[in-house]
Parts: C-alpha cells; structure tokens; sequence
C-alpha cells in the first residue's frame, strides 16, 4: 500500500529530490510558504480537500500543496475561482507575516494568480467593473505545438481598465488570505513547525494539528510555537 501510495505522489506531484541541499533558512521558509496554501485551504469552506503538503523538493518546486477535489468539475462558479486565489497567495502572505520578507519562492503562485483573474475578466464576464463582455479574440497559429494568440479587439483605455481590474482581484484575495493567516497565527507556526520535522503531512495530519491548537486554546494553554530552529530564522 505504501508502494502504491508513493506511486501515486510520483504521478500526482513529481518525483522526489532528496538529493537537493537545501539551507535551514530556505527549508524554514518553504514550510511556512506551503503552510500557508494549506492553512487557507482548511480555513475557507467549500475548499477542495487538501491531499497532502510536502517540503520535499519534487520536479521543479522546493515544496508543493496538493489538493483532491472530491467531484469532477465541469464548470467553475466565480466565487470557487476567487477562493482558489486565495489559496495561491496563503504562501507569500505567510512568508511576509513570518519573516517580513518576500521571495522568489511565490513566482509560481503569482503568475497562475495573474493568468486566472485575467481569465475571469477577458474571457468569462466575471467582471463587476466591465461587465459581462469578453476580450481579446483567439487565434489558433498554422504552426503545430503553437499555443493561441489573442488579437486585442479593444481600445487601450479598455485594456488599462482590464489590467486595473486584474491587479484588484489579485489585491482582495491578498488581503483576503492576509485576515486569514492573522487571526490564526498560532496554527499558521504549529503547521509549519511539524512540517518541518516530519516533511510531509496528510490532509487527517493536518486536521488533527489544527484540532489541537484550538483544544489548546479553548483550554487556555498557550499554543504558541518556540523556534525550532532559531539560528535559521529568517525573522
């Protein structure tokens, strides 16, 4: 079973590089990053299930938030796509909150945040500001393997109300990820400082840390982390 399960991670979320040194401050910073895409996720109801977080590098990423849907999905309502990007900011929220920082680690996370809420704007009238409209006409290419260009049909005024309108969405799921992980600090460290000693959770590991916190905190014991590497500590 754990063969198959090992498996399964391959497929799902690349193949593991154990073999990649990592620094104590860059592992530090990466548990709290994909702490954060995990966090936000548990947070928001009517998330999809996250299925396993790792600090394991795998394929091209130092960690990686791996999410189930339990059903298929045909169509995407506007509010599942507003949660998903606040699911992509949960990690650069966390870095900025826990060591006032910002990293590279996020370029990933920002340019499928950008790519989905031009999405919503240009292609699926999900635009309050511009209504149900779309933009920019697409064009096959004659060359095979060629993606599809977008010829822009809009005046440049439209396309600086379209780039205005992109930032805004972006901004309000960051703010909106930033009220998250604030008011629950205490299991934003807890989840960061297990992953960091285990690597890899599951989604029922996950559940069971959080669980513990507010236990914790409904017992009025202080729930908040020591350092556990405090010479790494970017902060």
């Amino acid at each position: 079973m754990t063969d198959f399960e090992e498996a399964k991670d391959k497929v799902m979320m690349g193949t593991e590089r154990r073999s990649l040194v990592i620094s104590p401050d860059e592992k530090k910073t990466t548990a709290f990053h994909e702490a954060g895409h995990a966090l936000v996720a548990k947070l928001i109801p009517g998330s999809d299930p996250v299925h396993k977080v790792t600090i394991i590098p795998r394929g091209m990423a130092l960690g990686l938030t791996h999410y189930l849907p339990i059903d298929e999905r045909h169509t995407l309502s506007k509010e599942y796509l507003e949660t998903r990007l606040v699911h992509m900011m949960g990690g650069r929220v966390a870095e900025r909150l826990k060591f006032n920082q910002l990293t590279t680690g996020a370029g990933n996370d920002l340019e499928q945040a950008t790519t989905l809420a031009r999405k919503m704007v240009c292609d699926w009238g999900m635009s309050d500001k511009l209504g149900p409209l779309t933009f920019g006409k697409k064009e096959e290419e004659i060359f095979l393997g060629r993606d599809f260009a977008r010829r822009r049909d809009y005046s440049e005024a439209t396309a600086v109300e379209i780039d205005n309108e992109v930032r805004d969405i972006v901004l309000v799921a960051e703010r909106n990820a930033t009220q998250l992980l604030t008011a629950n600090i205490k299991k934003l460290d807890r989840l960061a400082k297990v992953l960091l000693e285990k690597e890899i959770l599951d989604g029922a590991e996950i559940d069971a840390i959080l669980k513990r916190v507010d236990d914790e905190e409904l017992a009025g014991v202080d729930a908040t982390v020591t350092d556990p590497n405090p010479e790494a500590s970017n902060g």
